[in-house]
């Protein structure tokens, strides 16, 4: 269709790089174009077909993917696509497409071409511009994570697997790791039809942990020295999932067992090996490194590539799931480096994550909160030094490699979050007894609690206790139910969005503050009150659902948490690709209509929700 010359030219006269040409050249060009519309998913450069026009974007934008689906780049109001077959092959090698209902100029080739033979400047422009996507291809290509971490195991297990009884000596089973030259050996027993029943597992480390470094007999069963029932995985299950298991758990070896059957083992090189290209190679190449410097920077990378995986498509739980383990990753490698320069120990301890990371739900902006929990026989006069050198380290060193420093404070770094097992159930008694506003912001964070490094029992033990104190606490149940009520989401009452007035975050509004903050609390509601030990979110609506909540309310609160979670991770990999510091203020102006469409019911899920609780909590009597 023909367009009004005046309103085009002075559009373009806005723009790179028409604003270098003449008015006279302007207008002439303008005078060319028609305009398109399209509706989002349309695909006006198809890979791999010819275009002969050049396209300039009026209103709405349009994404240009790679030849396998790579985000390159976004494409809005003012900028240009297509142009790469106007000056080489004009066969595509790349694919546009809209993202949200887009209304589009058009410029035939021969006018492109007439236009740039007269203004070299433009022909420079557009050549400059072909390099750089050209480069960011290449880059991406090189670097963007594949699928390769949805690899399921069964592609990559060794079914050759090296088996004995329990009965066999431990002299016997080295033996025979030796002459295998594998690393680890599944104790079994024969079971009726199914074959064998895995009962342990014994590796190289464990030859030297539980016999060599003790002086334990040879001659002892392999039974003896074995870790009794390991954790296991199904053949069906994603490489990630083992790779997330292996890292949490600081093992590098995986039974594979489907219906009760053994069917091989996974080791982390399997692993790793398959990730040796990827740049989430890092993640899993972290306990390597030798010393603090070394880590530096290691955090912050994760985080990077994780939002390359956000673009790519991968699901918040997954991006999610990447950059926690980076977390746990390096805090681990930190705790172990600070135990090799300050000496063992002096009491037993275990290193914690609370918070976002404590519930395997970091984005790319989370911040550090975590503590220590010391063993009953700690002496703050004797001890008290050390503890607060290794606390300095393992947090100084995690805002060295990128996770910053808790605002808050709510670092074990800080004395007040280093406590012994007895101090820390006290502490969550007096919480949960006397719900103040600093005790409640306080158990709030606290109750999602997971042991990174060291025991694993005391950690499980202040935890255990927690939960069995707060599930018959209702007056706390009340007031956090009261907290949740108040975490309103930005929505007029004729659910239109509320943005920010002024500030730095002007006509922006806070996704977490108004919108996922209120579904994790209200979570952690639930499962108290149940007096579940679950800490992740998704899990505690799951088990919720039927019980404090009904199934669809929960199903609801679900599908409002991912969607909110997608939306913030998509920003915020935006943010880190233009080099911003990420945050969770998103302006409802860059969305696509149907995109705002489903920010209003996501809030509203979140509403209908908070309604239901001041019905079922006092929470205005408080």
């Amino acid at each position: 269709m023909s367009v009004e010359i005046d309103e085009v030219t002075s559009f373009l006269a806005q723009h790179e790089p028409f604003s270098r040409l003449p008015e006279e050249e302007l207008t002439a060009l303008s005078a060319q174009l028609s305009m398109i519309y399209l509706r989002r998913g349309d695909v006006p450069v198809r890979l791999g077909e010819e275009n002969a026009f050049l396209h300039i974007i009026r209103t709405g934008a349009i994404d240009v993917l790679g030849e396998d689906g790579v985000l390159l780049d976004r494409r809005e109001p003012g900028l240009t696509f297509g142009y790469s077959t106007l000056q080489g092959e004009p066969v595509s090698v790349y694919e546009m497409v809209a993202v949200e209902d887009s209304l589009v100029f058009t410029l035939p080739q021969h006018a492109f071409s007439e236009c740039a033979q007269r203004n070299p400047d433009i022909a420079r422009f557009f050549s400059a511009k072909s390099r750089q996507i050209r480069a960011a291809a290449r880059e991406l290509s090189d670097s963007a994570p594949t699928d390769v971490l949805r690899t399921p195991l069964q592609d990559l297990i060794r079914t050759d697997v090296l088996t004995a009884p329990p009965t066999t000596t431990i002299a016997e089973a080295a033996g025979m790791m030796t002459d295998r030259s594998v690393s680890s050996l599944l104790v079994v027993e024969p079971e009726n039809q199914n074959g064998t029943r895995l009962k342990g597992i014994v590796t190289d480390r464990d030859l030297r942990s539980r016999v060599l470094a003790v002086h334990r007999d040879p001659g002892q069963a392999v039974g003896e020295i074995m870790t009794p029932n390991p954790l296991t995985v199904s053949a069906d299950a994603p490489a990630m999932e083992a790779l997330l298991h292996m890292a949490e758990r600081g093992i590098h070896h995986l039974p594979v067992v489907t219906e009760g059957a053994l069917q091989g083992i996974v080791t982390q090189s399997d692993v790793t090996r398959l990730l040796h290209n990827d740049p989430l190679y890092l993640t899993a190449d972290l306990s390597r490194r030798s010393s603090a410097a070394e880590l530096r920077g290691a955090f912050q990378e994760a985080t990077r590539l994780a939002g390359r995986y956000v673009e790519r498509g991968s699901t918040p739980a997954e991006a999610s799931s990447l950059v926690t383990l980076a977390a746990d990753a390096v805090a681990r490698r930190l705790c172990t480096l600070a135990e090799e320069e300050l000496g063992p120990p002096p009491v037993e301890y275990a290193f914690v994550a609370v918070g976002s990371q404590g519930r395997r739900e970091m984005a790319l902006a989370s911040d550090q909160d975590n503590a220590l929990v010391l063993a009953d026989d700690y002496d703050a006069a004797v001890h008290g030094d050390y503890f607060a050198q290794f606390s300095s380290f393992v947090c100084r060193g995690l805002a060295d490699a990128g996770q910053v420093l808790c605002p808050g404070n709510m670092m074990a770094m800080n004395e007040e979050w280093r406590m012994t097992r007895t101090h820390w159930i006290d502490t969550f008694r007096r919480w949960i007894r006397e719900p103040q506003p600093e005790a409640l912001l306080n158990a709030q964070i606290f109750f999602d609690f997971r042991v990174l490094y060291g025991s694993e029992e005391l950690g499980r033990e202040v935890h255990t206790a927690a939960v069995e104190m707060g599930k018959g606490a209702t007056r706390l149940h009340a007031h956090l139910a009261s907290l949740a009520a108040r975490r309103e989401p930005p929505l007029t009452f004729f659910r239109g969005l509320v943005v920010e007035r002024d500030g730095d975050y002007a006509n922006t509004l806070d996704i977490k503050k108004g919108g996922t903050a209120g579904i994790v609390q209200m979570a952690r509601l639930f499962a108290l009150a149940s007096g579940s030990t679950v800490v992740d979110t998704r899990q505690r609506l799951r088990e919720a659902a039927g019980n404090a909540v009904s199934h669809q309310g929960a199903q609801e609160l679900l599908d409002a948490f991912d969607y909110l979670r997608s939306l913030s991770f998509q920003h915020q990999a935006h943010q880190l690709r233009e080099g911003q510091q990420p945050n969770y203020n998103i302006d409802p102006k860059g969305l696509g209509r149907m995109e705002r469409e489903h920010l209003r019911d996501a809030f509203r899920a979140i509403k209908s929700m908070q309604n239901a609780l001041a019905t079922k909590y006092p929470v205005r009597n408080i």
